[in-house]
Formats: C-alpha cells, structure tokens, sequence
C-alpha cells in the first residue's frame, strides 16, 4: 500500500499571474481601444484607396515586368549585321537562258538558272511516280523560267555541278553521283529529297528577293 503526501497551501500559486501584459494602445484606433467595444476581425476593412493603390502598383510592376521581357527577348534577336545577310538582291536580266549563277546567301551556295523553253516543256509531263521526292514545276518555280533552290546535295551535303547529269539542264552531284533535273528534283542516285527552294519574291521582272 503506497500513501500520497498532500499539502496544504493557504495562497493559490501565482504561475507568473505577476507579469504585467504590454499594452499596444500606443498603436490602436481610438475606437479599437475599449475591448468591450469591439469583435473579432474589428478593423479589418479596407478603404477604397487601398484597393485603388494596389491596382495601381499591380499594373506598375506588370508593367515593368513587360519592359524587361521586351528588353531580355530583344537581346536575343539577330544584330543588324547578320540580319543584313539574311536576304539577298539580285539582279537576274543577265542570266541568259540555260545558263545557272551562283552566289552565296546565308553561307550557302544559292542557285539561279534561266529555264529554255526546251528544259520547261522536257520536266512539264514528268509523272509523279518516276520522282524520289514528288513535286510539281508549279510547286518549286514562281516562274516556270526561273528557278531559284539551294546548292546542297540532300544527299550528304555537297555542292552539285548546274547543267550536267543524266537530265537536260539538270544538277549532278559528283561526290556520290545525285542527280537532279533542271527543275531540281531528285532523280537518281542516294539523294533522297529535291534540291530545297528558298523563300523568295520577284520585286521587278529583274530582281530577285531571296530570303
């Protein structure tokens, strides 16, 4: 059998009941300082003018938000030196007919041949079904006269030799033996795909607009 001691004690313990509270009326509203007064969330209202200020600094920092993604995308963009090589003039009324110029567009050999009516007529009829990679005249050519496509081999990258080949007028790569038609269509050998035609316009009968 176990026996509990119990004491007696006259005064309750105080338990820090001896420490004073802070009082914040320094800080209050008049009307918050009566507690008798006031209820749970009493002040918690907002004036008009803090919702008119909070949208005005919303729209402030979108604002500055959007001015600084236009500034960090614009740092992005090409400078005027490569965007200058980025299209290419070029005047075309000394191309005779059958002959194809070279010149250079983004570090690319570009192609311009003059078609004769004879290399037109020769790839009009082509049928679909003895092409690698099927395309019209009218889908590769503004003008039927003119063709404009890019001097690389779909191949494996090299340059092809205008007017030779197995086609009239055509291209012939002579790294692995591509050959295309004056139209620049892949005909035989491992080229897979035609000769790529690049943006461009006609701005004269004379000048081209590559890019």
């Amino acid at each position: 059998m176990f026996w509990n001691q119990v004491r007696f004690q006259k005064d309750c313990p105080k338990l820090h009941r001896d420490i004073q509270y802070p009082s914040f009326d320094d800080y209050r509203k008049e009307k918050f300082k009566d507690l008798k007064h006031t209820k749970w969330h009493s002040g918690d209202e907002k004036h008009g003018y803090t919702y008119v200020t909070g949208l005005f600094g919303l729209l402030c920092g979108m604002y500055g938000l959007k001015s600084e993604l236009v500034h960090f995308l614009s740092s992005m963009s090409a400078p005027a030196d490569v965007l200058a090589m980025a299209t290419i003039e070029v005047d075309i009324k000394n191309i005779a007919p059958g002959m194809c110029s070279s010149y250079k567009w983004r570090g690319k050999p570009l192609f311009i041949k003059h078609r004769t009516e004879g290399e037109i007529l020769a790839e009009a009829n082509t049928p679909f079904s003895a092409l690698k990679d099927p395309e019209s005249p009218e889908q590769r050519t503004i003008k039927p006269e003119w063709l404009v496509v890019i001097g690389i081999c779909t191949h494996l990258g090299c340059v092809p030799v205008p007017n030779s080949g197995d086609w009239a007028g055509g291209f012939y790569c002579p790294c692995h033996g591509s050959h295309y038609d004056n139209v620049g269509r892949a005909r035989k050998g491992p080229a897979p795909l035609n000769l790529e035609v690049p943006p461009y316009i006609f701005l004269s009968d004379t000048v081209v607009l590559v890019g």
